[in-house]
């Protein structure tokens, strides 16, 4: 069995004469939590987007869970979740008739969606966040919410886009304690993200800057080979350097 989640070799993709991601190479994983990291605007969204088979590539290879991100989108669609920046369940429904839709997408059976819905609930503790609309609900259980929907067909890895944007800290620590639980479990985890606390809890990152990865490793490392002491300033030098070339 092939242990890499994802590999992905020179991956481009231009918007016009715009080159959002520019030969992205790098291989993750399965079971393990990677970080993507950089600045808006970095191509992180990009790149996720080509690998979930939402963006054709304009050239370049990848595979995810084994599929090739040309040919086989749909193979792909069925063993990912994705988790996208902005918050994207019908806001006029509940959180249960939401989570009911998207298993429905999936083509589960009732009995099993229903059971799912249950787990889900408990684990994610939404308690009677779940019968609210999804609407008015606050930013951090949206985010729950969204997670859910996500996780209902148990996906083989889930890439998470700036899962806990507009969160507060308190509330990012746990939600990052319940993606820990899920890699305990099993699942890869592909996180982009552009808060350098949140890299600490990943086992590698990858940073981006217009378009490319300019560092890949465990962070730990990242640092002693840099000789820095946090992440905050090795994302500085690492960004005024490539701005000095």
């Amino acid at each position: 069995m092939n242990s890499d989640a994802v590999v992905i070799d020179k991956l481009t993709k231009w918007f016009g004469k715009f080159r959002a991601v520019d030969e992205v190479s790098l291989r993750v994983e399965t079971g393990e939590i990677f970080g993507f990291l950089g600045a808006n605007g970095a191509g992180k969204t990009t790149t996720i987007r080509m690998l979930c088979g939402l963006l054709l590539p304009t050239s370049g290879e990848g595979r995810v869970a084994g599929y090739d991100i040309y040919r086989d989108t749909e193979k792909i669609k069925r063993r990912i979740g994705y988790m996208s920046q902005k918050f994207s369940l019908y806001t006029d429904l509940t959180g249960y008739e939401n989570l009911w839709f998207y298993g429905s997408v999936y083509q589960m059976a009732p009995r099993e969606l229903k059971k799912r819905i249950a787990e889900l609930s408990e684990d994610l503790e939404l308690g009677n966040f779940i019968k609210r609309p999804a609407g008015s609900l606050p930013t951090g259980w949206r985010q729950r919410l969204a997670l859910a929907a996500s996780l209902l067909h148990r996906p083989q890895i889930l890439f998470l886009d700036e899962p806990t944007g507009g969160v507060d800290p308190v509330f990012r620590r746990r939600f990052w304690e319940i993606l820990y639980r899920l890699a305990d479990s099993g699942t890869t985890l592909f996180v982009t993200t552009h808060y350098m606390d949140e890299a600490e809890f990943c086992r590698r990152i990858s940073i981006m800057h217009h378009g490319r990865i300019i560092a890949v490793g465990n962070p730990q490392e990242l640092l002693v080979e840099h000789r820095q002491a946090s992440l905050q300033e090795l994302f500085i030098q690492l960004i005024t350097q490539q701005e000095c070339v």
